[in-house]
């Protein structure tokens, strides 16, 4: 029997879980709703029912004995303080939930290196300063951390990804010693390993509640965007991903970490290879404010991508820039105004491609190699007029992408803990 591993994905909405092969195709997926279980998100109750859920659907399309390992993707920047059994001691705060405690932003501004994605409000070692003092505090945990902890019993692993905006040290694989600096009880941080690095095995109690073998192994996951890149593909330095969603952000394999702060860009680590990138305030989300949906679906299919309106168009949907330019000024450029409205969705898919080409050029410039491919994932990934003029603008390969879900690329990482363990 050919042997699978599991992939899950916690979110925002719901838990989603995909059985995958080692030849990286879909065996089984599933997906459950967090609203299933409660109307809060952000508590931890219902994001363990809603991943049990997903599993448990899941198991029914696929042979359970054939299961070698599970790892878990979450949002990245969600933190909750924990027992030393695990149990939760306080609501969580969310990926953009902000410390509102002037005292700790100022100690993390004061000792945290300028590069450190751990500045800010909503950084994970903000949290954690703010947790610290609870009574009962054993550890810290990241989201993926506490789920896959209710898996192997093991509350005291994180991954390289997720402890990044905690202030871990990706380059020297440590947690750095200005932490301690700010006041933070370093014994209540996680141990850091790699993505895809063995952390134990499922608990008997999770093994007989699923109907699972006792030896399948729980693996290191890691940030549901570092997820969603890795489901597609990607995997050689200069490999490009672009989600055209809501918002417009850009993602490339390089072969150093980069780091600008005025840009918000900062790098993961995946193996010997860095994740860098960064999100435009354009997108999907601008050309809602102007068309629906159905009417950009009718317009587009009378576009003639080869052509060029002549138009130099920068669509935003207020001011304010942060990537590729950083201006928190940056008027919208969404003039002048062609009569004819089909020309008008074609000027701002112009201008979209343009800001996801100076995208790429501005990491180039930072340090990141050129890029070689893109792959493309998201609402607007579907429409072929746009990607034609994406194409003309960019002048790379466009790939297609395996799949744009988060636990195919959380899947991934358990193949490779599987693989590191001997049992594919």
């Amino acid at each position: 029997m050919m042997p699978l591993v599991i992939g899950i994905d916690i979110g925002t909405s719901g838990a989603r879980a995909v059985a995958m092969r080692p030849d990286f195709s879909i065996a089984a997926r599933s997906a459950v709703p967090l609203d299933r279980f409660g109307q809060s998100p952000r508590d931890p109750a219902v994001w363990w029912a809603a991943v049990g859920a997903a599993l448990t659907e899941l198991l029914l399309a696929i042979d359970r004995a054939t299961v070698r390992a599970i790892a878990v993707d979450g949002t990245s920047g969600t933190l909750l303080p924990v027992d030393g059994a695990g149990r939760p001691l306080a609501e969580p705060l969310m990926y953009n939930d902000k410390v509102a405690d002037d005292a700790i932003l100022a100690v993390i501004a004061r000792e945290a290196p300028a590069a450190s994605a751990a500045h800010g409000a909503t950084s994970g070692l903000a949290k954690a300063l703010w947790f610290q003092h609870l009574p009962g505090i054993a550890a810290v945990l990241h989201q993926a951390d506490w789920i896959a902890g209710n898996l192997s019993g093991r509350f005291d692993f994180s991954d390289e990804n997720n402890a990044l905006k905690t202030g871990y040290d990706v380059e020297a694989r440590r947690w750095p010693d200005w932490i301690a600096a700010t006041g933070m009880r370093m014994e209540l941080l996680p141990r850091v390993v790699e993505p895809g690095d063995v952390t134990g095995i499922l608990t008997a109690a999770v093994a007989d509640l699923f109907g699972l073998p006792r030896d399948v192994i729980v693996v290191a996951g890691t940030t549901d965007g570092c997820a969603s890149f890795l489901a597609t593909g990607a995997a050689s330095i200069g490999d490009g991903v672009t989600a055209l969603g809501s918002s417009l952000t850009i993602k490339i394999l390089s072969d150093r970490p980069i780091s600008a702060p005025r840009y918000g860009i900062y790098s993961h680590r995946l193996g010997n290879a860095w994740l860098a990138g960064g999100a435009s305030n354009s997108g999907g989300k601008v050309l809602a404010q102007h068309f629906p949906l159905a009417r950009i679906v009718e317009l587009s299919a009378t576009i003639d991508p080869t052509t060029e309106t002549g138009l130099d168009y920068y669509p935003l949907g207020t001011a304010g820039e942060r990537f590729p330019i950083a201006d928190p000024a940056l008027p919208p450029r969404l003039e002048p105004r062609p009569a004819d409205d089909a020309d008008y969705l074609k000027a701002m898919f112009e201008g979209i491609a343009a800001i996801e080409a100076l995208g790429y050029r501005r990491l180039a410039e930072l340090g990141a190699p050129a890029l070689t491919s893109v792959r493309s994932v998201g609402g607007g990934a579907a429409n072929p007029a746009w990607t034609a003029i994406r194409q003309r603008k960019l002048g790379v390969d466009f790939l297609p992408a395996l799949s744009d879900e988060a636990a195919a690329g959380t899947a991934r990482l358990a193949l490779i803990g599987a693989s590191k363990a001997g049992l594919l």
